[in-house]
């Protein structure tokens, strides 16, 4: 009985996480275009309409105590994860840049910030996005009366 307890209340803070990791994560590449003048490419554009309206989509839900917002979650959550695997696979030389939606602007592959080494953008994006679903596949609705 306890345990189910402990895990029911892990389980009611997903979603305020699910929150916190789409806000920042909007304020981030805000930040780093309006602020630090860093121009965002083609598919970062892609994967910002797939961010910023989570920070409504959950919010919302957290206010309402809708236990379905992982349901208008993930369809965004999820184009935002394709495309960041895209993204990554084409960052990282992984699949050729000749199959890139970004021939106008900035490339897709331009190096713009390398923290530690290996922090990027694109790498940036793609965790939010995986943190995002993962945490929408593990919240658990409690049965609503």
């Amino acid at each position: 009985m306890v345990e189910v307890a402990k895990r029911s209340g892990a389980n009611e803070l997903l979603p305020y996480a699910a929150w916190v990791v789409a806000l920042v994560a909007t304020a981030g590449s805000l930040f780093f275009s309006e602020v630090m003048d860093l121009p965002p490419c083609i598919l970062c554009w892609y994967q910002r309409i797939a961010m910023y309206p989570l920070v409504l989509v959950i919010g919302v839900g957290i206010l309402t105590r809708d236990a379905r917002w992982k349901y208008y979650a993930l369809p965004l959550s999820l184009t935002g994860l394709a495309i960041a695997i895209y993204h990554n696979l084409l960052y990282y030389h992984l699949i050729p840049e000749s199959i890139t939606p970004c021939k106008e602007g900035l490339s897709c592959t331009t190096v713009q910030i390398e923290w530690l080494g290996f922090i990027t953008i694109p790498l940036m994006a793609l965790t939010a996005f995986i943190l995002i679903s993962a945490i929408a596949f593990l919240y658990k609705p409690a049965k609503q009366l």
